[in-house]
């Protein structure tokens, strides 16, 4: 059996979602589908819950009623009879509707998971029912019954032992060959919803290839597959067309968009193949990554990831015991979920690079009071796995470099514009 992943891009419009009923149509082999929220859904349903944490229930209402009717409009451009649509997601709403209505915000991270979760929910129930009035059979699964996690509300970890009981409780090759879950979102012991991590639909296909011990996963992007660099961001970008577990994981650790950081370690584990496959062109062969490859990565890999902060942190006395430093400094920024993407230390100073997150002002307050903090905002971090002289110059000009860091084939640089 094979594991199919679609993301937003991918479901954002009726025209998609027909273009995955013609992609599944021809999959001769068992097929799982993993398919994430509709469009930028996940964003729209963040306004409704920083309206309702705000306890403006009529704001929050309506900016749902937004999201309702987005996903209407794809209904009636989808279905030759709407009503078989819109009677399978109007219970939904109404849900929502009175989550909303008769809840309390009274934890962020608990009811971004409860509500932001049904994004996907949604666009897995609307292409279930298309594909079955398209004549394609297949069994829609709630992933929050079936993934069981932890309790690290919006970064949760999967709980694989459980999980694979669960899993393979419900799905039967034998008696159905196509099945459709959620990406981004399981259920922690006790059945609280949980999500695992922005861009977390990734990670679910991985798990489920991994549960099910499938032959291969393939992600559908709006890309021809792995390339070095973002064509957004960058000129002449190459395709690569395989790559390693290590070179994955090297690139999301870096911040590449391409793969979720935590996707490849369940495929390495039982050496399950990740393709990343073009969703406009199906016949194209795309990237994999897999154990080995015939030849290493022989072009640079440019990865820029934007919105980061400097932070360094200084002894109030002039004394430093560095590992003690470290490790107050770390155990701060771990509790409020800061992800550290560079380390910088000297004998009276450490400077980290973290993304810009509603958790960073509480992580500041906190490290100010054993420590001297400042910070540098608006910062982009470019990392270059292939490094040459050249190519520093290129991409580093007219910018101010805060930070760097070489080795011999990478280099980091912390930087903002002049």
């Amino acid at each position: 059996m094979k594991v199919y992943k679609f993301g937003g891009a991918s479901v954002r419009s009726a025209e998609g979602i027909k273009n995955i009923a013609k992609i599944v149509s021809g999959e001769s082999e068992d097929l799982f589908i993993v398919i994430s929220a509709m469009g930028k859904t996940t964003n729209a349903m963040e306004e409704v819950l920083d309206f309702f944490m705000k306890a403006d229930h009529e704001a929050s209402i309506a900016k749902l009623q937004e999201v309702e009717n987005y996903h209407f409009e794809i209904i009636k451009e989808l279905f030759a009879q709407p009503e078989t649509g819109f009677s399978t997601v109007k219970p939904v709403f109404d849900e929502l509707e009175k989550m909303i209505r008769e809840g309390i915000g009274d934890d962020y991270d608990r009811w971004y998971d409860r509500l932001v979760s049904f994004g996907e929910i949604l666009s897995t129930l609307i292409i279930s029912a298309y594909l079955k009035e398209s004549g394609i059979k297949n069994i829609w699964l709630d992933m929050r019954k079936l993934l069981v996690t932890d309790s690290n509300y919006r970064e949760a970890t999967v709980r694989m032992t459980e999980s694979q009981i669960n899993l393979r409780n419900v799905v039967d090759f034998s008696k159905n060959k196509i099945y459709i879950g959620q990406g981004f979102i399981g259920a922690n012991i006790i059945g609280n919803p949980t999500t695992l991590g922005r861009e977390g639909s990734d990670y679910s296909a991985a798990i489920v290839g991994n549960l099910l011990s499938a032959e291969s996963v393939t992600i559908w992007k709006d890309v021809p597959g792995i390339l070095n660099a973002d064509p957004r961001l960058f000129e002449n970008t190459v395709h690569i067309p395989e790559l390693t577990y290590l070179d994955a994981v090297e690139l999301a650790f870096s911040g590449a968009q391409i793969i979720h950081p935590k996707t490849i370690k369940p495929l390495e584990n039982k050496q399950i193949p990740l393709f990343v496959r073009p969703f406009n062109d199906p016949t194209a062969k795309g990237s994999v990554i897999k154990a080995t490859t015939e030849k290493p990565i022989d072009v640079p890999v440019l990865i820029l990831r934007k919105n980061q902060v400097l932070v360094t942190m200084r002894p109030r006395d002039f004394s430093f015991v560095l590992e003690e430093s470290l490790s107050k400094a770390f155990a701060v920024m771990n509790k409020h979920r800061l992800k550290v993407s560079m380390i910088q230390s000297s004998a009276i100073s450490i400077s980290v690079c973290v993304d810009n997150t509603r958790y960073l002002s509480g992580a500041l307050d906190e490290l100010a009071n054993d420590f001297k903090v400042s910070y540098n905002e608006n910062l982009e971090l470019l990392t270059i796995r292939g490094i040459t002289d050249e190519i520093i110059e290129k991409t580093t000009s007219g910018r101010d470099i805060l930070l760097k860091q070489r080795t011999r084939r990478t280099g980091r640089f912390l930087m903002k514009e002049k």
